[in-house]
């Protein structure tokens, strides 16, 4: 929370209040950025009740409802000029002014204030402002179909409907969902070129698009359209197949076009921080926006709801762990907006918002979205139903619920994962009443075993599956996971032209990288090479960068000379010697100060 910076954002609320003067300055979405910094605090108050920052929230909501127009539009950009005098700016009058995706977050941090705290204060709001969406929505024109970019309201109006329990902002959602197709002349950065149920493939800008996936997933537990679930599915597949990287994280391309190389190239338009072509995974230039691989969660937390299948939580975590932590330092004060997966001196084009992380950009959306994400991780550990827990996240901590049909369940867990595949869950509390306790196998588990009170169990254990365990529990069961960890080299499809002959590696959900500043003097990052048969040995370090696994072993130098101007040379075969190395988890690099990185190495 210390460097999400809410204060600037906090005066064009009183700005627009009239409670100060002043111009808007910065993004037309910082109205977003500030709801999910409020958002974040109501998530840490769930744990840690704190009465200073209690008081400043209302004072907060005090000023927001005071800067919300009396038929509840709520957009401080248009609120401002306004109130400046300047009355040709109105209410969708530019559809990249946002407004849609500020209303959703501040929807969306309404419930969480509203859960957290008991106090319906900025829910009154939120209920405001989606019910001016309502009358100005209720017909939609196809010149209203375009303000549907980044479409947090499709999640925003579904977290109303469940808080609240209206009716009306379940079909409020279901109308701006269809008013999609009413889309004249659309194009692939914001998903509009065809109708959603059209549509097979992630294309255009990746926040944008894991947005509106999720939004629509959302829309799906409720309805149960099968026309929308079907498209889901095929683009999650296409994502999860051929456009994610190994890190989790979405968005290849800084820019291009799309459809790439259609026949039809009037249907072609520019997109940004985009998903690029199938296979198209670069790593010096990746954008991987912080804000899109928060999506892939949003997205897959969503299909999990809908379909309770383990592969969803298995990207989650793999988004979580990797491409998200990486996304901030640990000071919690410098953060990356782009998220490549190699760094190099010499990298062959100069790139937006390159180089190391940094406490302040323009474009500040990813900020404040990795503090909710992060004090709301506990959202995504288990999942739950009459007489069923899921546990999806492993992690020391406490579970306290009650199932409709169960009754009270208290699970206590303990572990050092991700560092280590041993997990004891312990029944300490519960009725005398069946539970089933659904255990995730994660993908990458390849060995695991299962001990109940000390006695292995006869139950069938697949990866990438929830093995189920149903019985009436004593108080005091020991359930132990054990997870086998060893350091795995990861290869890409053969289609993935940058990656072909280099190898990644993984140990459990981590995803490793080599750091420059771990190499010998003199020795260059690109002249390293992994020996095929190379044998990595985990090593706990708790004085490195907070706490982390390190991998030890020895890789291949070759040095490659200098190339000076030359495209191309003969190859001339060079002798090799070994170097002693240490890998680290990637989401810890530039920790240390100015460096290069890569994730991929070449094999020797």
């Amino acid at each position: 929370m210390r460097g999400t910076q809410y204060k600037p954002y906090l005066e064009h609320f009183r700005i627009a209040a009239g409670l100060a003067e002043g111009r808007y300055r910065g993004a037309s979405f910082n109205d977003g950025d500030f709801y999910k910094w409020m958002e974040a605090v109501c998530l840490l108050q769930a744990v840690d009740k704190d009465h200073v920052w209690d008081q400043r929230l209302n004072e907060i909501i005090r000023v927001i409802g005071k800067a919300q127009r009396s038929d509840g539009y709520l957009h401080t950009p248009v609120l401002i000029a306004n109130r400046n005098g300047d009355d040709s700016v109105q209410p969708f009058g530019d559809r990249f002014n946002f407004e849609m995706y500020n209303m959703g977050h501040l929807m969306t941090a309404a419930c969480v204030h509203h859960q957290v705290t008991g106090k319906d204060s900025l829910l009154r709001i939120a209920q405001r402002a989606a019910d001016f969406l309502d009358d100005a929505y209720r017909n939609p024109t196809p010149e209203q179909a375009g303000h549907a970019i980044c479409p947090s309201h499709y999640m925003g109006l579904l977290d109303l409907y469940r808080t609240t329990g209206e009716a009306r902002y379940l079909d409020l959602a279901k109308r701006l969902v269809k008013m999609r197709d009413l889309t004249v002349d659309g194009g692939d950065d914001n998903q509009d070129r065809m109708p959603f149920t059209q549509q097979t493939e992630a294309v255009g800008h990746a926040v944008r698009a894991t947005y509106l996936y999720a939004g629509i997933a959302d829309l799906y537990a409720e309805i149960g359209d099968d026309a929308l679930w079907s498209s889901l599915e095929k683009i999650w597949q296409n994502v999860v197949h051929q456009k994610m990287y190994i890190t989790g994280g979405c968005g290849a391309l800084h820019d291009g076009a799309s459809p790439d190389g259609s026949k039809n190239q009037r249907e072609i338009t520019r997109v940004h921080q985009a998903f690029g072509r199938n296979y198209q995974l670069p790593n010096t230039t990746a954008h991987n926006e912080t804000c899109a691989n928060i999506g892939n969660v949003l997205w897959n937390w969503r299909m999990f709801l809908a379909n309770g299948e383990s592969k969803h939580i298995d990207v989650l975590e793999l988004a979580l762990y990797n491409s998200i932590l990486l996304g901030v330092d640990l000071d919690g004060t410098n953060f990356f907006y782009t998220n490549p997966l190699r760094r190099s001196d010499t990298a062959p084009v100069a790139l937006r918002w390159a180089g190391g992380r940094k406490p302040f950009v323009t474009s500040f959306c990813c900020p404040p979205n990795l503090a909710r994400t992060i004090a709301g991780v506990g959202l995504y550990a288990y999942g739950k139903s009459d007489d069923t827990v899921w546990v999806n996240l492993y992690g020391s901590n406490t579970l306290d619920t009650h199932l409709t049909n169960s009754g009270h369940v208290r699970i206590e867990q303990a572990t050092d994962y991700p560092w280590d595949g041993h997990i004891q869950i312990t029944i300490a509390e519960c009725q005398n009443q069946p539970v089933c306790l659904k255990l995730r196998i994660p993908g990458w588990a390849t060995k695991t075993t299962l001990k109940i009170d000390g006695v292995p169990t006869k139950t069938t254990i697949k990866s990438e599956s929830y093995v189920s365990l149903k019985r009436v529990w004593s108080p005091g069961t020991v359930i132990e996971l054990d997870f086998a960890m060893p350091a795995r080299l990861i290869e890409s499809h053969p289609l993935v032209e940058e990656t072909r002959n280099h190898v990644a590696v993984k140990r459990g959900p981590i995803v490793y990288c080599l750091e420059s500043v771990d190499l010998p003097d003199d020795t260059s990052l690109a002249d390293l090479r992994v020996p095929e048969d190379v044998e990595l040995i985990p090593r706990f370090e708790p004085e490195l960068l907070d706490g982390v696994t390190v991998l030890e072993g020895e890789l291949s130098l070759k040095q490659s000379g200098q190339w000076r101007n030359q495209l191309y040379r003969e190859f001339n075969p060079t002798p090799s010697s070994p170097v002693a190395v240490q890998l680290i988890p990637y989401f810890v690099w530039a920790n240390r100060g100015k460096s290069e990185m890569s994730v991929w190495l070449p094999l020797d």
